[in-house]
């Protein structure tokens, strides 16, 4: 762990194959979304940010194997967003610092078991079992914050079979990157190297096994995903 921690975050390329050295869980906590995502799936915009985990077994890196469907589910999302990742520990800080504590950016997929989490939803449960299944957080390789100045105005996209399904601008985001940090300080502390994502736009639907999901920053990255029934 500590061997781990000698490592400079904005030099290591490689985030996602440290995170998984660590011995802890990774928290992977979110909220931002766009009005319209919160329209299309008839809930409410949020006044605070909704925050839940995901655990280090949900990375996938690109070309490491496919986007693998839960046993038992048959509503598999996509939800494209910009995940932050933490450089500095980061405890109760103020939405005027909290930008200093982001050491760079990663695209993320949040696949999300839909008939999962609207069963646990009425039941009142976590949605853990919907969220933070294996395979359940694809990532790209990690941005540098000079590869990207502006992170609250660039258009994230993905599409299925080449099929436009997603596409938006963080400007959009019910909560922008400080208030999501700030937020979420005030409750836990996040670590170097912990990943946040920032919340999707409109457009999520499902995917099936045999689908190859493609997703991407602008002209900035992209990066693709196969589906596969585990």
């Amino acid at each position: 762990m500590e061997e781990w921690r000698k490592i400079p975050t904005k030099t290591c390329q490689h985030f996602v194959e440290t995170y998984k050295k660590r011995l802890s869980a990774i928290i992977a906590a979110k909220g931002g979304h766009t009005n319209d995502h919160c329209a299309e799936l008839n809930n409410a915009v949020p006044t605070t940010p909704m925050l839940f985990m995901k655990p280090s077994s949900a990375y996938l890196t690109e070309s490491s194997g496919p986007i693998l469907i839960p046993r038992g589910c048959t509503d598999l999302h996509h939800e494209v967003e910009l995940g932050v990742v933490i450089a500095s520990e980061c405890r109760d800080v103020s939405v005027d610092t909290a930008m200093s504590h982001v050491g760079g950016y990663a695209l993320a997929l949040d696949m999300t078991a839909r008939d999962f989490q609207e069963k646990c939803k009425s039941k009142g449960q976590p949605w853990e079992i919907a969220k933070g299944f294996d395979t359940s957080l694809p990532v790209s390789r990690f941005i540098t914050k000079e590869e990207l100045p502006e992170p609250h105005n660039v258009v994230l996209w993905c599409k299925v079979n080449g099929e436009d399904r997603q596409r938006g601008n963080t400007r959009e985001m019910v909560f922008n990157i400080p208030t999501l940090l700030s937020y979420i300080s005030g409750i836990f502390t996040l670590q170097p190297g912990d990943l946040v994502l920032t919340g999707t736009p409109a457009g999520v639907g499902p995917v099936k096994a045999g689908d190859l999901i493609s997703c991407g920053i602008a002209d900035l990255l992209q990066c693709q995903f196969a589906v596969a029934q585990r």
